[in-house]
């Protein structure tokens, strides 16, 4: 605290002997030991106080530094996120965009193709009457025999004309052929 020397010291113990008396030093120097004691543990609870306030403004300033740099990289953690969902669904939309427009022209290109058919409904009956009718090569085999009846195959379109690809332009589904009503095979034989 204060900088005192042994040879100072030894004066202040003179002149406090001759002053207060030998009967009596021995008192003061317990009382004045106290009061330095007292005043040392004072001095060292202040500086500790001191000593908690600073550590505690440092803690305070590293907490706001830790929160600022954790704000810092949730922002950019949620801009990068933003931008990635951004890059996905843009491409994600232009993909839906094409299947809508594919499927819309398959809808017109089905609409198209149904109502021809629905007009030409007549030579399809006979169509059907000249394959449930027996050919006449049939006719001419041995009646013990039956010829089976083949049924007329579905249309079951395929994979690619439901869903074009991405950039191709729908391809429209062949149109099958009807087989022409001949008259020997409108005739239904007598057996």
């Amino acid at each position: 605290m204060f900088d005192v020397s042994f040879s100072e010291l030894m004066l202040i113990g003179v002149i406090a002997l001759i002053v207060i008396g030998p009967e009596r030093l021995p008192k003061v120097a317990r009382t004045v030991g106290h009061l330095l004691g007292r005043a040392q543990r004072y001095v060292n609870e202040v500086k500790s106080d001191i000593q908690k306030e600073i550590d505690l403004k440092e803690i305070g300033d590293i907490k706001n530094q830790m929160e600022d740099a954790a704000r810092s990289v949730q922002s950019s953690m949620t801009s990068s996120v933003d931008d990635l969902k951004a890059a996905v669904t843009q491409p994600t939309q232009a993909l839906k965009d094409s299947l809508d427009e594919a499927r819309q022209a398959l809808d017109i290109h089905a609409t198209a193709a149904t109502a021809p058919a629905a007009e030409s409904s007549a030579p399809a009956s006979q169509t059907d009457a000249n394959r449930s009718a027996p050919a006449p090569e049939a006719a001419a085999q041995p009646a013990s025999a039956p010829t089976p009846e083949i049924p007329a195959a579905p249309t079951i379109p395929t994979p690619a004309a439901i869903q074009p690809r991405v950039g191709e332009p729908a391809q429209p589904e062949p149109a099958r052929a009807q087989e022409p009503a001949s008259p020997e095979s409108s005739q239904t034989p007598t057996a």
